[in-house]
């Protein structure tokens, strides 16, 4: 699929992508209606290659091969589906300049952190479901009258995992893989802006030996096959992630079918800074929190509140630190924040940074985008930007930016800090920064949010479930809740009378 120059000592180069293709019943196929449109480097601005447009004839060929692989994958025995899915994991690593190069063209990821977190993470995700494969098992059960009684966890069928743009690597991972793991069959609509790394994982898969039809890839719009997917008879389960406009209409067509969804929504994830924090670490992790990704990610942390004491000081600090987190093109192996995925998002991020503007907001840094020179001045990008002195029914403080834009509020009480965390829609994540471990357990488990994290931020590991409340979403993705949404329980009663 790609070209990619791999010269010891040199950096990774931009990739020559091929025409993308449907993946459908293991072979590659040009879609029915013979569309396709273009994929954008958002580094540059440029066209990287065109892609298959897929249409509701391509989901009902993708659906009838996932149908027809799903029984044979359903018996294969665990430990089979075990040796596959590590091996996927190893071919990951092996292939992993390949991988980096395309995910950095295609979503404008630093190179850096995709090889450290996008790349390792998909590793470790089909590793550790390799594991789980293993032990998708039910158990005796004891009853009192003369039966043997025993549960059956079997998988679903034919799951439609539909991902998001901005971490198209790893949020496909985290329904496919344990999908596999549970014996189920995949579709996968990836986003249209960012579909080139679901097209390699797509041949990675089946050089690992998944068998044909086992996982399907068809790309497009949503606007055109998303709804054809989502009703479609021969589809049993949805796994989604993507805005909570989109989770709610997903979520009300699979209820009017009686399907089960799992839904990875929004967030807007509070970041508490209390008076005994060490600051240096709390400003750390909160500029980790807003940058990483561009800040397009579901579990950052755009929200900083600090307690009165500290106030000044954290604000004086990201102040100072903010301009210097280095911004530019996402092949310089220096480069921490790159481009928004798409210049309508990078549009919207602006538009939210006016409206603070409107409601008196002050900025504290950034506010606009940055002057950069060479095929980067054609890129999507916007400064790591600090915002003060909004309040809290601002849009800005209320909604999801899905940008690289930090709002800073204080507070004077735990209780004042706990009802302004709550104090949104959303649940997905939230964080908190203290020496005290008592206060730590305390606020932890009054957070409205799916994992909370304590002194540092995205600490993340397959072992440990991640999902949201509220406008958040529903269901667990990563460890062994995962697989619960993945399989049914069957009970079996034998008389022994």
């Amino acid at each position: 699929m790609t070209a990619v120059e791999e010269r010891p000592g040199t950096r990774l180069q931009r990739p020559d992508v091929e025409p993308g293709q449907l993946f459908i019943g293991g072979r590659w196929r040009e879609p029915v209606a013979g569309d396709r449109f273009g994929a954008v480097d958002p580094g540059t601005g440029k066209t990287l290659t065109s892609v298959a447009r897929g249409s509701a004839a391509d989901v009902d060929a993708a659906v009838a091969a996932a149908r027809e692989a799903a029984p044979g994958w359903a018996a294969t025995p665990g430990r089979e589906r075990a040796r596959i899915l590590h091996r996927v994991a190893d071919l990951v690593r092996t292939r992993a300049d390949e991988i980096v190069a395309v995910e950095s063209a295609d979503v404008g990821k630093p190179v850096s952190l995709c090889r450290a977190v996008d790349v390792e993470t998909v590793a470790e995700q089909y590793e550790y479901y390799s594991a789980m494969a293993q032990s998708v098992d039910g158990a005796a059960r004891t009853i009192p009258i003369p039966s043997h009684a025993y549960t059956r966890r079997e998988p679903l069928g034919v799951v439609a995992a539909i991902t998001p743009f901005n971490f198209p690597l790893i949020l496909s991972t985290s329904k496919i893989a344990p999908a596999l793991a549970a014996g189920n069959t995949v579709v996968h609509k990836p986003a249209e802006d960012t579909s080139l790394s679901a097209l390699l994982m797509a041949g990675i898969l089946a050089e690992a030996g998944v068998p044909d039809g086992v996982v399907n890839v068809v790309t497009g719009f949503g606007s055109e096959i998303g709804d054809h997917l989502l009703t479609h008879p021969g589809v049993d389960k949805i796994a989604f992630t993507g805005s909570t406009a989109v989770g709610r209409h997903a979520a009300s067509l699979a209820g009017e079918r009686l399907k089960p969804v799992t839904l990875e929504l929004g967030g807007n994830a509070a970041h508490i800074v209390f008076e005994d924090a060490d600051v240096e670490q709390a400003v750390g992790a909160a500029i980790k929190a807003f940058v990483f990704n561009t800040g397009q990610f579901c579990m950052g942390g755009p929200r900083l509140l600090v307690a009165d004491a500290l106030y000044d000081s954290v604000l004086g600090a990201l102040a100072e630190a903010v301009p210097h987190v280095p911004v530019g093109d996402p092949f310089d192996p220096a480069t921490v924040v790159g481009p928004m995925a798409g210049e309508r998002h990078r549009v919207k991020v602006e538009q939210y940074v006016e409206q603070a503007r409107a409601d008196g907001g002050r900025i504290v840094a950034g506010g606009g985008r940055p002057a950069l020179d060479g095929d980067a001045a054609g890129g999507f990008f916007f400064q790591p930007t600090v915002i003060a002195d909004l309040p809290h029914t601002s849009r800005v403080v209320q909604e999801e930016i899905f940008g690289p834009v930090l709002t800073v509020q204080r507070f004077a009480t735990e209780d004042e800090a706990v009802a302004l965390a709550n104090g949104t829609p959303y649940g997905l994540a939230a964080g908190l920064q203290t020496t005290n471990l008592a206060r730590a357990h305390r606020v932890a488990a009054r957070l409205d949010a799916g994992i909370v994290w304590v002194n540092d931020w995205a600490m993340l590991d397959p072992a440990i479930p991640f999902g949201g409340v509220k406008d958040s979403g529903f269901g667990r993705e990563y460890g062994p809740e995962a697989l619960d949404a993945y399989t049914r329980t069957k009970s079996v009663v034998i008389s022994l009378a």
